[in-house]
């Protein structure tokens, strides 16, 4: 089997694509692999490093403004898109895959263009509740749509075509248990909350986050285990002693620039604090971890509101708004949901029912059975 994998942009993005590529190899050990990209994104570093040949475009992304300045952009963006498709073009009559697979970003637009266009079995996998711009642009002509939820099945004119097959996380997320993890991090005589706003951290919700622990301190009736990101970790130390907090004095209260071992802090916590962005969700979903998610209000079509409340329908997640939410609101809600067992065993099971294990498999069997009627057509 010959495949194309198409993403760019970010890890969510990427690390699907990854992580069913592995499954490829595993499978196929015989089995030729591609992948196209963004000249100037994450997958320069990461594609490589797995072991994978990337061929790259050049894109850019649109800007939702009528300023001069947006124009001039938007018509370079417009003139990079047409360059890439014709280079895509190239890559795809030189490479002659079986099967495209784009998991998002606007990088994996050009590849799957033009695999359509030359008739080839393609499939765009999707991980937001709602469909991503290079989603929508080729939601109508590809062979298949890959979705996270039942739930986002009605957002395509083509439901038939669409598939629920997850999104893929490290197998560390499903397989570590809670007492286990616990164990290892010598936490286990009072609850764990751990709290993240990504790698480059929220200003916002950094400074939230500090007038949450003003107020924890008091009682330290639960380990905190807080990342700020790499920009938040420039001043939040010193902003943190501004509100009164004594982090020596007080070692429940671990505030820290990166949370490495994420699967092991998601498995042990009892509540986890966090944006709603897909690979998100789909983590805390995998760990069946009590989550308090509040949506970034900066991204496109507002999709992480619209990803957290699918949890929230289900009674699997608590959501707030960002612009609803402080310190002290985010010391009553985890309070709250520690002081209530129940809920929270409620949670974990909803949180069950909608994780996909087996998301990476599931993309793969679509991808390997269009490639076979690929072939059998031919």
């Amino acid at each position: 089997m010959r495949v194309i994998f198409t993403c760019g942009g970010t890890g969510g993005h990427i690390n699907p694509a990854i992580a069913v590529a592995n499954l490829v190899r595993q499978h196929q050990p015989d089995a030729e692999i591609l992948f196209v990209g963004a000249d100037d994104g994450m997958e320069k570093q990461l594609v490589p490093r797995e072991g994978y040949r990337l061929e790259c475009v050049k894109i850019s992304n649109f800007q939702r403004s009528l300023t001069p300045k947006a124009i001039v952009h938007n018509l370079i963006t417009a003139k990079n898109i047409v360059a890439a498709c014709r280079k895509a073009d190239r890559i795809i009559r030189d490479f002659r895959p079986d099967v495209i697979l784009g998991t998002g970003g606007y990088a994996s637009f050009p590849a799957l263009r033009q695999g359509t266009k030359q008739k080839i079995p393609t499939a765009v996998h999707e991980s937001n509740a709602v469909p991503g711009l290079a989603t929508r642009l080729v939601a109508d002509d590809v062979s298949r749509v890959l979705v996270p939820f039942e739930e986002c099945r009605k957002q395509y004119r083509n439901p038939d075509r669409v598939v629920v097959t997850g999104t893929p996380v490290r197998e560390e997320f499903i397989f570590t248990s809670r007492e286990e993890a616990k164990r290892q991090l010598g936490l286990t005589d009072k609850p764990l909350v751990v709290s993240y706003w990504g790698s480059l951290g929220a200003r916002e919700m950094n400074k939230k986050i500090a007038d949450m622990m003003a107020l924890e301190q008091a009682e330290e009736a639960f380990y905190h285990i807080h990342a700020t990101g790499s920009y938040g970790w420039r001043w939040m130390p010193e902003y943190v002693k501004e509100r009164g907090v004594d982090l020596a004095a007080h070692p429940s209260i671990d505030m820290r620039e990166y949370i490495f071992d994420m699967p092991l802090l998601m498995a042990a916590a009892d509540v986890v604090i966090c944006r709603a962005g897909a690979s998100t969700i789909s983590e805390v979903a995998a760990s069946a971890t009590p989550a308090i998610f509040i949506p970034s209000p900066n991204v496109t079509d507002n999709h992480q509101e619209k990803n957290a409340r699918i949890l929230e329908q289900r009674k699997a997640a608590v959501v707030i708004r960002e612009a609803d939410c402080d310190g002290a609101v985010l010391f009553r809600e985890v309070t709250a949901l520690l002081a209530d067992p129940a809920r929270c065993h409620e949670m974990e099971h909803a949180l069950r029912e909608m994780a996909v294990l087996d998301a990476a498999e599931r993309i793969y069997r679509t991808i390997e059975q269009l490639a076979k009627e690929q072939t059998r057509k031919i």
